[in-house]
């Protein structure tokens, strides 16, 4: 059979064994917790924490909100993509026609259709005054008319015949 360690500090020197070298000579009374330098006492010393707040919940006023900004954000993207010129995406070969909302977008159509209206035979990126589209249109055989986008997005110009 083993026999339990000493208790105390083994290290202790000069010490009677079973004393607590950090007693502070007071003897706590009985039921309390000694007080100790630096440790508040037992409990919160501020009051008792609130309980959290309820959750809110989503209203239909919120949803109804939601479903309307995403409508607004769908609607705006799909004229955005309703809007844009084809002509920017025109190569040589493809046939235009005038868009029906302004007569200065085009819009690419099959070159079969009766709609089509001019056919590419030159595409030049780059930014044209009038009289520098017409000039580069001139080098090109039978371009009959020319278009030119300049400002925002891509700046090019198209040399086309009739079709």
């Amino acid at each position: 059979m083993t026999t339990p360690p000493p208790q105390g500090n083994p290290f202790a020197q000069n010490q009677p064994q079973g004393q607590n070298p950090f007693a502070q000579g007071q003897t706590p009374p009985q039921g309390d917790l000694p007080q100790q330098p630096g440790i508040p006492q037992q409990g919160n010393p501020y009051g008792a924490v609130p309980p959290e707040p309820p959750r809110r919940k989503l209203g239909f006023k919120t949803i109804k909100n939601i479903v309307i900004a995403v409508v607004v954000v769908s609607v705006a993207i799909g004229a955005f993509i309703a809007s844009r010129d084809d002509a920017d995406q025109a190569a040589v070969g493809d046939c235009l026609k005038s868009s029906s909302s302004s007569s200065d977008e085009m819009e690419i159509v099959e070159c079969t259709s009766t709609d089509a209206e001019v056919e590419v035979l030159k595409k030049v990126d780059g930014n044209f005054t009038s009289l520098t589209a017409e000039t580069e249109c001139r080098t090109v055989e039978e371009a009959t008319s020319f278009y030119a986008q300049t400002g925002d997005g891509a700046e090019f110009l198209l040399c086309l015949k009739d079709v």
